[in-house]
């Protein structure tokens, strides 16, 4: 097992605090078992996502309402 120091913002190592509290865990345990749940989401070997673009344009045709009465229609 490796020893290691973090820096944690005052308010998430409070809340991590008292759930080890809470839960009777060690504050180790809750990071440990943090650390498992995000690296869950990021298995080995995903790939960064190609750069977005946004989508063509499509032509939607003629408003229905005269754009005066946009905000008038929006609150209705």
């Amino acid at each position: 097992m490796v020893k290691t120091q973090v820096q944690i913002p005052d308010f998430l190592y409070s809340e991590a605090k008292r759930l080890a509290e809470e839960n009777e865990m060690s504050f180790a345990e809750v990071v440990r078992r943090g650390l498992e749940l995000i690296v869950g989401f990021y298995p080995p070997g995903r790939t960064a996502p190609t750069e977005w673009t946004l989508p063509p344009a499509t032509d939607l045709g003629a408003p229905l309402a005269p754009e005066e009465q946009w905000t008038e229609l929006c609150h209705e």
